[in-house]
This record gives structure tokens, sequence and C-alpha cells, in this order.
């Protein structure tokens, strides 16, 4: 609040044209610090952690009075920053792009894939259609196998019926010949 005020101070003097002195900007007060207990095992650490605060010698930690870096530090700190910043979104765009790559030459190869396949389908279709016409021209013939196996069987039949009867007849004929 007290920084506000000055500001506007500031801020009246110029517009009246009058000189402004610059005085240090008073540092704004601290919150109380509530003491923490620390043991002995743990003085090391809050050492390394920092983060502005400080253990003295009877294990209570206190806080420190936290400082606003110096203005060139800011910008400096800003320009990294952002630099960093580029870069990062520099590598996702790369990334990204490259994946896009990566996803056309797939579906490139799929595409010649799918052609390949096609023609391998077309070859099979010709080649189906190439033995069905075969198989239909070779139906009469075939028709005519059946026919033929069919009166062969008939035939063994009949000779197997006319093998069984010239028995019998030799059998008969054996017994007139003993009498």
């Amino acid at each position: 609040m007290a920084a506000a005020m000055a500001v506007e101070d500031e801020l009246r003097q110029q517009e009246s044209g009058e000189e402004v002195e610059r005085q240090p900007a008073a540092p704004a007060p601290c919150a109380p610090v509530t003491p923490l207990a620390v043991g002995a095992g743990d003085q090391e650490q809050v050492e390394a952690v920092g983060g502005g605060r400080r253990t003295d010698d009877f294990g209570i930690e206190t806080a420190e009075e936290a400082t606003e870096p110096s203005e060139p530090d800011i910008n400096e700190l800003c320009k990294d920053m952002f630099t960093k910043m580029s870069l990062y979104l520099q590598g996702e765009l790369t990334a990204t792009c490259e994946d896009y790559k990566l996803l056309e030459n797939m579906n490139k190869l799929t595409g010649l894939k799918y052609l390949e396949m096609k023609e391998i389908a077309l070859n099979i279709n010709r080649n189906l259609k190439d033995l069905n016409q075969k198989y239909a021209s070779l139906q009469p013939y075939l028709d005519q196998i059946n026919q033929i196996e069919e009166q062969v069987a008939a035939l063994e039949q009949a000779a197997y019926r006319l093998d069984a009867y010239s028995k019998k007849l030799e059998a008969k004929f054996k017994k007139l010949e003993k009498r």
C-alpha cells in the first residue's frame, strides 16, 4: 500500500513539473514467522533446501526477507525463458510435423499394399473364371464318365450274377454226370 502511494506521489510530482526525488522503496513488511522445531538430522536437509529459510544454533527455523531481483536480471530471465519456450515449441512442432510425415508415408505404403492386394484379387478372380469355364466345357465329358461308371457297375453286377449262375449249372452238370 505504501509503495502504491509513493508511486502516485511520484506521478503527481512529474505532472506538476517538480523535480522527482527518488527515495529507495521501503521493504514490505513480512508476515510474522512461526518458528518450526528442527531436529539435529533435519538441519542439513533445511540447509540443502534453502528457499529463504535459515536455521540457528538452537534448531529453530526462521525466514529471511525475500528481495526482488534487479531489473536486468528479470529482463535476462525473461529473455532466457522466451528463448527456451521458443525452442520447446519449435521442438513440439517439429515432432508433430515428423509424426504427420510418418503417417503420410505409412498411408502411402498402405495404399501400395492395397494396390498389390487388388491386383492379386483380380488375378485370382480371372483364374477362377477360367477354371469355371474349363469345368463347364468338361462337364459333358464328366457326365459321360459318370454314365459309363454306372454302366460298368451294372455290367459288373451282371457278371457276378452270370458267374454265380454258371457255377450252379456246373454243379448240376457234375451231379447229372455222376448219376
